[in-house]
């Protein structure tokens, strides 16, 4: 284990009714605050309109930015900054799921750069400070809610890059399962699939010393298991939508990786994927990492192979550990397949034609992973095995 220092400021608020903590947390800020949300839903399901009616209730003065996109792009993140800087907004609140957020993280820190925000997202320019902002999430996937990191598209450009700044944490989350209700049974499966690839990313590393870490993993993994498929039997599940919301927020706010870095290159292999297709990030993984995890099984096998034994409840009785390491890397398909996840890119009309492009935008900063360093070929050969 390496010497570490944890930091996360966020202020976490959980459980039913707590949308009303925006009346105590908000006013801190100031009167002129931007709302940033999706397509629509929250108006569909009332919770637009319990939010406006607490900004009325606070005298703000209200501006919003509605049609943040699944793949949140560029583009509308600039409209964002253009009212930030045009209007002198003083705090934004994304109300949504992990998209919203990461747009509205990109804004708060737009707002405070004088070029262009996309310069942020290249990294050929660094968020040195960003207007404060909060959230009221929507959606249990990303963890966007309670870590500093966001995923931007540029469609016309193809191109699908994390970034992140210690200025892009919240200043608080508001997290109430009942928002997650009207969530649709195959985004709650994209969600579960999400966070449970930010624990495998965590988890496939080459530390040593990491019990207490390892641990962490794999309790959080068997809980997200043991709940999903009484969840998506019953999505208006109080109890079962506040684990599986708390576990998303647990998989990325940093808790997990003390001590050590995970790998992200599956992460990175399907961004090339959405920036091309614009499929759900959390399909995308769950075609890819079993994948990821066949191709560099011999790595460390036996990292697998505890894997397996614990989570998947493999029998390594008179297996080597490549062996076990790849039954539980089985049953994870198995489990995802269960669930309703895709399993191949055929199963969004992806063929091979796009395969060398998407390859090209994986490695446009050259070999990526810290399991094991990914080259050209690697890349394509996880895209091959996932058609």
């Amino acid at each position: 284990m390496k010497n570490f220092t944890y930091y996360n400021p966020t202020k976490l608020i959980f459980g039913k009714g707590q949308l009303e903590q925006l009346k105590t947390e908000l006013p801190q800020y100031g009167k002129k605050v931007l709302l940033v949300y999706g397509g629509g839903s929250i108006k569909r399901n009332g919770l637009y309109d319990e939010v406006v009616s607490l900004l009325n209730d606070m005298d703000v003065t209200l501006f919003e930015l509605s049609g943040v996109e699944p793949n949140p792009r560029i583009s509308t993140a600039r409209k964002g900054v253009d009212i930030c800087k045009s209007e002198g907004i003083e705090f934004i609140l994304a109300v949504g799921g992990g998209s919203v957020i990461d747009c509205a993280k990109l804004i708060a820190a737009g707002a405070k750069y004088d070029g262009d925000a996309w310069d942020l997202v290249t990294k050929k320019a660094s968020a040195k400070e960003a207007l404060p902002f909060g959230t009221v999430l929507t959606l249990a996937a990303t963890g966007s809610e309670m870590n500093s990191g966001s995923v931007i598209t540029n469609w016309e450009t193809k191109e699908k890059y994390g970034w992140g700044s210690p200025a892009t944490f919240p200043r608080f989350s508001i997290l109430d399962p009942v928002n997650t209700f009207t969530v649709p049974r195959d985004q709650t499966v994209y969600g579960i699939v999400d966070m449970m690839s930010h624990v495998f990313e965590h988890y496939f590393h080459l530390e040593e010393n990491t019990l207490m870490q390892d641990r962490m993993c794999e309790s959080l993994l068997l809980t997200v298991m043991e709940t999903a498929p009484k969840l998506i039997n019953d999505l208006e599940n109080y109890e079962h939508r506040a684990t599986i919301l708390y576990n998303g927020t647990m998989a990325l706010n940093g808790m997990l990786s003390m001590g050590y870095q995970g790998d992200w290159a599956t992460h990175n292999i399907e961004h090339a994927v959405s920036a091309v297709y614009d499929i759900p990030h959390g399909g995308g993984l769950a075609i890819l990492f079993p994948n990821w995890m066949k191709h560099n099984l011999q790595v460390k096998p036996e990292r697998f192979k505890q894997l397996a034994i614990r989570v998947f409840g493999v029998d390594p009785t008179g297996k080597t550990a490549e062996e076990a390491g790849l039954e539980g890397i089985e049953k994870l398909r198995q489990f995802w397949n269960s669930i309703g996840a895709p399993s191949r890119l055929a199963d969004y009309d992806i063929d091979d034609s796009q395969l060398e492009v998407m390859a090209d935008k994986a490695m446009i900063n050259g070999e990526f992973g810290r399991f094991k360093k990914l080259n050209h070929e690697d890349v394509l050969a996880i895209y091959r095995a996932s058609l």
